[in-house]
């Protein structure tokens, strides 16, 4: 971490070209995102530029990113990346549907990172959220690794998925089919998935 309490993550380092790269294709050329678990920053901090006309709304659960985000915020000074929230995905109401925020109705969700590294209830209010705050055809854009009909995509997922389930039970890659079909429950369809490094994919889901 530096002084100044931005921090650094090799990963978003090496996937924010890759992730510019499936999003310019698919946002609108303006109007808002949310991001859900925002981590270091790092990513809104690379995108808002590129994306000068889209409002991003950063957010984290975890004191250490929000701090992190706070500062790369700060630390960017641009318009369009807006002041980091502190939002729980798995709650029934979040800050951005309060009457007082200005951004919502959201055109994108986009969130790295996250459902493989937290219980599944987790993935659950994220689709729950996403179904409540997008805008009829939003996008919900989600990055992270996915087993294909029960199968791992390498043989580093299969070790990776050992490693979380040995540090929490709760956590594991999921089965592609398994999150489409939460999504299909709040009102999301499965639209494509995009190819991403180190055996990623980002997976686009359409609100209805």
């Amino acid at each position: 971490m530096t002084h100044d309490k931005r921090m650094y993550a090799p990963a978003a380092e090496r996937n924010k070209d890759a992730i510019y790269a499936c999003l310019k294709e698919r946002l609108p050329n303006s109007g808002s995102i949310l991001e859900i678990a925002s981590g270091t920053g790092e990513h809104a901090a690379h995108l808002c530029p590129l994306f000068p006309n889209i409002d991003w709304q950063a957010t984290n659960f975890d004191e250490e990113h929000l701090t992190s985000a706070i500062s790369w915020q700060e630390h960017c000074q641009l318009e369009n990346f807006l002041p980091v929230l502190s939002l729980d995905a798995c709650s029934n109401l979040w800050p951005v549907e309060k009457n007082n925020y200005a951004h919502a109705p959201f055109d994108a969700l986009f969130n790295a990172n996250m459902i493989h590294i937290s219980p599944w209830a987790v993935c659950e209010g994220l689709f729950a959220g996403a179904n409540r705050v997008l805008k009829t055809g939003g996008k919900l854009f989600l990055y992270g690794p996915f087993k294909l009909n029960g199968e791992h995509t390498s043989e580093s997922n299969v070790k990776f998925e050992q490693w979380l389930k040995d540090k929490d039970p709760s956590f594991g890659v999921r089965d592609l089919a398994d999150v489409i079909k939460v999504a299909s429950a709040n009102n999301l369809s499965h639209e494509e998935s995009c190819g991403m490094p180190a055996n990623n994919f980002i997976q686009v889901f359409v609100k209805k």
